[in-house]
């Protein structure tokens, strides 16, 4: 606690707060326990609200801190009554609903395993879940149910919502008694969350946190954020991935404030800005795709109650925060992270920004960027964090897999697999995931800096850049681009947009080819270039053939 009131007392002041800083290190601790029910034992602090959800019909529920801590003894006594032990594994596949905030809470009493799933995942998924995660319970929505039918294992079943034939009703629960006894000790180390990361590259990795490593770590999340008791915190996050527990979870309830849902079938702007008002959010976080369906609405057409804005997941376009900061008067502040940990690197509140930076290491976070080929610190390498110390918001490893855990934590360092630069004022800015940096006619290419560029055009909604294979050059930059609405995938718009680039890029990262399709996403909304890659390398292998779908640079006589 004593930790957590000297950042908060520092909140716009990064430099005081790194010099004070020092991570706790509990040998025995249960946020749940400790954090949460000694909260809601307050009476002042009990009273605040805790959870606030509003839902699409314009119903609403709240629940302060009291009753977050009530509700999760119930849970947790109805649970152990259903075997669920200490060290169980439990896959919790839940919507926006506050069950799943009452079961979080339950199974970090118990000293449970919690596998958060999305409500997206299908059999196959889960199937690997159940099977790698090694589940012993699963508790999902009623009508999630059906997806189990052919996932095999001796798993407890437990739904929510309407009764499901051979399953239990999570909804007994709530005549369970409130007395809830810990029946052992919870240390520090013990595991605490199992999470699959979305698969940008490759096949899921599952990442191991303790009972510190998060509910710990995300001191520094709640300090990139800025929150404060009795902030209204709203993240657009869905449930099953670790932004969710990030912003959704941790960060908002180590601060005492409230989380606020807004919940909905379809995203709407105009929807989600009036209940920003109506509800008084004080703090926003959301992901650069819903920033971006954002800025197509009228922003400016009310007065927000916002204090601070942030954003997560992928780096957010210079184009974007300009436009938020011209109808709000507010400035996105970018934060970089990854499930493998809490808030690393970050634009910090009060901080002065540097265009297209991430900012600065945050407390507890010893930033070193490494040469990819010697390994040694240099200005631009791959962000990596010193493990001496071992910054407590660092995953233990990727679980049930030491050889993967070994490579990325080799040397005395946690390499994350991104590449970054940093300034002579120790700001860092992001060049990309390692895998997508890619060379052409000898340069290096940074995709996200092209994306940046093209995203500034009227036409373009969402791009991603790829290297495409060319004869003379090795490869070339090629952009897929998803247009916005009153614009047509056509020769006319492709001129322009290859025009538009041409002016604001050195002729070196000049984008050379362009199609107009829909990105691949991961089940999470991160954009799957390695399936670009792929898709280029079968287009272009006959150098030949030129794709019926792609407009060249060389079509062009305006642009020679």
């Amino acid at each position: 606690m004593a930790t957590r009131d000297a950042l908060q007392a520092n909140r716009t002041d990064l430099d005081a707060a790194q010099a004070g800083f020092t991570w706790p290190r509990l040998a025995e601790f249960n946020w749940a326990l400790e954090h949460i029910d000694a909260v809601g034992a307050d009476p002042e602090r009990g009273a605040r609200l805790a959870l606030w959800i509003v839902e699409e019909d314009g119903s609403e529920a709240k629940y302060t801190y009291a009753d977050m801590s009530e509700r999760s003894n119930r849970v947790a006594v109805w649970l152990r009554s259903q075997g669920v032990g200490r060290g169980d594994r439990v896959i919790l596949m839940l919507a926006n609903q506050v069950e799943l905030w009452d079961t979080i809470l339950a199974v970090m009493k118990l000293g449970a395993v919690l596998i958060p799933t999305t409500t997206m995942m299908g059999p196959a998924d889960l199937r690997d879940r159940v099977e790698r995660g090694g589940a012993r319970h699963v508790v999902v929505r009623s009508e999630d149910a059906v997806k189990f039918d052919d996932v095999p294992g001796s798993y407890t079943r437990i739904a929510v919502g309407e009764p499901v034939e051979g399953w239990l009703r999570h909804g007994d629960s709530a005549s369970a008694s409130t007395d809830f006894t810990v029946d052992g000790v919870t240390r520090g180390e013990d595991t605490l969350l199992l999470y699959f990361t979305s698969g940008t590259t490759a096949k899921p990795k599952l990442v191991e946190h303790t009972h510190t490593s998060y509910p710990v770590g995300h001191l520094s999340t709640m300090y990139w954020i800025g929150l404060q008791p009795g902030d209204v915190h709203l993240n657009v996050a869905s449930p099953g991935w670790a932004k969710h527990a990030w912003s959704n979870v941790f960060a908002p309830w180590i601060a005492e404030a409230c989380v606020l849902i807004v919940n909905y079938a379809r995203f709407d702007a105009d929807r989600l800005v009036d209940e920003i008002v109506r509800c008084g959010a004080t703090t926003f976080c959301a992901p650069p795709t819903v920033w971006r369906m954002l800025i197509q609405a009228d922003l400016g057409r009310v007065q927000v109650p916002l204090r601070e804005l942030v954003g997560a997941g992928e780096p957010l376009n210079p184009e974007v925060i300009a436009q938020v900061r011209a109808a709000w008067g507010l400035t996105i502040r970018d934060g970089f992270g990854q499930t493998e940990s809490s808030v690393q690197i970050a634009n910090t509140p009060g901080q002065p920004l540097k265009e297209g930076s991430m900012g600065r290491p945050l407390p507890g976070f010893d930033v070193v960027l490494l040469d990819p080929v010697s390994g040694e610190p240099t200005q631009e390498g791959e962000i990596s964090l010193s493990l001496d110390p071992r910054p407590v918001g660092l995953m233990v490893g990727y679980h049930g897999d030491a050889e993967k855990t070994a490579v990325v934590m080799r040397d005395g360092y946690y390499r994350t697999g991104d590449v970054g630069s940093r300034d002579a004022d120790g700001y860092i800015t992001y060049v990309g995931r390692a895998d997508d940096v890619f060379k052409a006619s000898d340069y290096r290419i940074s995709p996200f800096e092209l994306e940046s560029v093209l995203i500034e055009h009227p036409a373009v909604a969402e791009a991603a850049v790829v290297p495409s294979p060319d004869p003379l050059r090795l490869a070339v930059p090629k952009a897929y681009v998803v247009l916005a609405a009153g614009h047509e995938p056509n020769r006319e718009t492709a001129l322009a947009v290859l025009q538009h680039a041409r002016e604001n890029l050195a002729p070196y990262k000049r984008i050379r080819r362009l199609e107009f399709m829909d990105l691949p996403k991961t089940i999470s909304g991160k954009i799957r270039r390695v399936e670009l890659r792929g898709r280029e390398d079968e287009l272009h292998a006959d150098p030949a053939a030129l794709p019926a779908t792609e407009y060249r640079d060389d079509d062009f006589p305006e642009l020679r």
